[in-house]
């Protein structure tokens, strides 16, 4: 088990010296990178599309990467915006990393592109160990997944820059309790912002735009008390074995345009 354990650390150990080198690279560029995470069905690429038409709105040169196990279902919706998508199919890895975002962003990226917008695989187990060089980490929940999703996922939230709740319009239908929610974000993550938006709604539009567009300029950004040394290789749900994920072969990847509909399909 320990040498298991041994490796897992060497694979994040490999990841974060890789993320270091792609933030330095990408801030040389002028490029900020978000790196949102959440449970499947969190309403994320919902919030994600209103984001990028304030941004378009305001002028804000953003772009973003979308990632899942199938479908470029999310790259379509965010396209709506007009703003450069790619979707990212990763095969069944739960997660992206460094190394991976870096070889999907080279010939693709835009220049002069002020945000880029990562869209991580719907889980919060894989990817809240793996730093993909962003500079602004947010985790997001929606009213519907319960107060204690912060307590379930104590790494993912932990790490997070900043919290937000999604969904907030039907927050009284499903009797959510956004006190307990925010007491315990901070248990595990003190001092961390929490938003509250809703997509449907318009409640928070262009907030994380906002806080992404302050770290972006240097502005201070929440450290979080949890050390990435503290992170723990990911189990199984049975329990059984640890153990890591790592991919050789080709991802494939989807690229569209800023008019919709417009999709390349390239492999890397």
């Amino acid at each position: 088990m320990c040498r298991v354990v041994d490796l897992q650390q060497a694979v994040l150990a490999k990841n974060d010296a890789t993320a270091q080198t792609l933030r330095a690279e990408l801030a040389a560029r002028g490029t900020t990178v978000v790196n949102l995470l959440s449970s499947p069905g969190s309403g994320k690429t919902a919030l994600l599309e209103r984001e990028l038409l304030v941004a378009r709105e305001r002028g804000v040169p953003v772009a973003a990467l979308t990632a899942d196990l199938a479908t470029e279902n999310d790259a379509v919706r965010l396209a709506r915006s007009g703003v450069p998508v790619k979707q990212v199919l990763t095969d069944g890895l739960c997660h992206l990393e460094a190394g991976m975002l870096g070889r999907h962003l080279e010939a693709w990226l835009p220049e002069g592109t002020r945000l880029l917008f990562v869209e991580n695989v719907g889980n919060l187990v894989c990817p809240a160990s793996y730093d993909l060089g962003e500079s602004l980490r947010v985790v997001l929940a929606s009213v519907t997944e319960g107060e204690d999703k912060p307590l379930k996922y104590p790494t993912a939230f932990g790490l997070a820059h900043l919290v937000v709740v999604t969904k907030t319009d039907i927050a009284g239908a499903v009797e959510f309790d956004e006190a307990a929610f925010r007491a315990h974000v901070q248990q595990v993550n003190p001092g961390v912002e929490v938003l509250l938006t809703s997509a449907r709604g318009g409640e928070g539009a262009g907030a994380l735009l906002d806080r992404a567009m302050a770290a972006a300029d240097g502005g201070a950004v929440h450290a979080p008390v949890m050390a990435r040394q503290q992170r723990e290789p990911h189990h199984h749900e049975d329990g059984t074995h640890t153990h890591t994920h790592t991919h050789s072969g080709p991802h494939e990847s989807l690229t569209l345009t800023a008019a919709p509909g417009a999709v390349t399909q390239t492999r890397s």
